[in-house]
C-alpha cells in the first residue's frame, strides 16, 4: 500500500509547483483574497454533486467534529493559498517554491515539539541543511542579509504560509475517519467561509481586483489541480505512509515550480537558486534515508516515526 502513495504525492508536489506560477501571472489579473474565494467556492459548486451521498452519510462525524474540520480548512487552504497570492506580489515565483522547500523538515521539528514523535541525527542534519537552502533563497543569495532583516516582504509573507502549512501537515492526524469525498469538499468550504471576512478586508481597503479573462483562467486552474485534485491525493498519502515521509515529497515542489517559472514565466535561473536547491535535496536525501532506515524497525518505532 505505501508505494501507491508515491504517484499520488508525485503529482501532488507538480500541481503545487503550477500553483507558484499561477500565482505569479495572476497579479494584476485578481487579487490575492479574491482568487482564494473563488478558488474555494468554485471547488466546492464542483466537489458537492458527486460527494453529497458521501458527506450526507458522513454527517454525524462532520457535525461532532466540525470545529477541527474548520481549522483545518482554515488553516491548510486559507491561510496558506493567501500568503502564497500575496507573497507573489512582492517576490518570484522561483523563490516562493524553493521556500516551500522548509516544509517537510518543519513538519518533523513540529510533530518532535509538540508530540514527541522520534527523530533522528541525520533528520535534523537534513533539516539544517534545507534551512540553509531556504534561507539562502530569502536573502536572495546573501545570507549577511537576514542577519540586518533585509528579506523581502513577500518572501517573509511565504515563509508565514510554509509554518501554516506544516502546522496543518502535522494536525492532520486529527482529521476523522470520513470519505475521502467528504473531507475535501468540507475543508474547502471552510476554506471559503474563513476566506471571506480577508476578501471583505480587501475590497474595503480598496485593493480587490475583480477577474478579467485571465483572471478567471487561474482561478479555473487553482481549483481543479491545487485545489482538488492535489488536496485529496496528498491527504491520501499521509494516510498511507504517514506526515513525516509524506511531507517530505513537497521538497519535489521548488524543482517543479523552478521548472515551470523559467519555462512558462521567463524567470531568472541564478547561482543561489542552484546552490539552494542542492542543498535542500541533500537535506531530503538524509532526511529519507534516516525515515526508510527506521520504518524498517519493529512496528512501535515505525508508528512513533510516522506520526501514526
Amino acid at each position: 500500500m505505501a508505494n501507491a502513495a508515491y504517484p499520488l504525492l508525485l503529482l501532488t508536489t507538480l500541481f503545487w509547483g503550477g500553483n507558484a506560477v499561477a500565482g505569479k501571472l495572476a497579479v494584476g489579473h485578481i487579487s490575492p483574497f479574491a482568487l482564494t474565494s473563488l478558488r474555494w467556492i468554485l471547488a466546492v459548486l464542483i466537489l458537492l454533486p458527486f460527494a453529497w451521498p458521501r458527506v450526507k452519510q458522513d454527517l454525524p462525524v462532520i457535525r461532532k467534529h466540525a470545529v477541527t474540520l474548520f481549522l483545518l480548512g482554515t488553516v491548510g487552504f486559507t491561510f496558506f493559498n493567501a500568503a502564497l497570492y500575496m507573497a507573489l506580489i512582492h517576490t518570484a515565483a522561483i523563490n516562493a517554491a524553493i521556500e516551500q522547500a522548509a516544509i517537510p523538515m518543519l513538519v518533523i521539528v513540529l510533530n518532535f515539539l509538540i508530540f514527541r514523535t522520534r527523530v533522528t541525527w541525520l533528520q535534523i542534519a537534513g533539516f539544517l541543511l534545507s534551512l540553509l537552502g531556504v534561507s539562502l533563497t530569502a536573502s536572495h543569495g546573501n545570507l549577511a542579509r537576514l542577519a540586518q532583516l533585509d528579506v523581502n516582504i513577500g518572501d517573509f509573507i511565504m515563509l508565514i504560509g510554509v509554518l501554516v502549512y506544516a502546522l496543518y501537515t502535522v494536525f492532520l492526524r486529527y482529521k476523522p475517519a470520513i470519505h475521502w469525498q467528504s473531507t475535501i469538499t468540507v475543508l474547502a468550504g471552510a476554506a471559503f467561509v474563513s476566506s471571506l471576512p480577508f476578501l471583505a478586508w480587501e475590497i474595503a481597503s480598496e485593493r480587490f481586483i475583480a477577474p478579467d479573462a485571465k483572471g478567471w483562467a487561474i482561478g479555473v486552474y487553482t481549483v481543479l489541480f491545487p485545489s482538488i485534485i492535489s488536496q485529496v491525493f496528498y491527504i491520501r498519502g499521509n494516510e498511507l505512509i504517514g506526515p513525516n515521509r509524506a511531507g517530505l515529497f513537497i521538497n519535489l515542489v521548488p524543482i517543479f515550480g523552478t521548472l515551470l517559472s523559467v519555462v512558462i514565466l521567463g524567470e531568472n535561473f541564478q547561482l543561489y537558486h542552484a546552490a539552494a536547491l542542492v542543498l535542500v535535496f541533500l537535506g531530503i536525501g538524509l532526511a529519507e534515508y534516516s525515515g526508510r532506515k527506521a520504518s524498517q524497525r519493529t512496528p512501535s518505532v515505525r508508528a512513533s516515526l510516522d506520526g501514526k
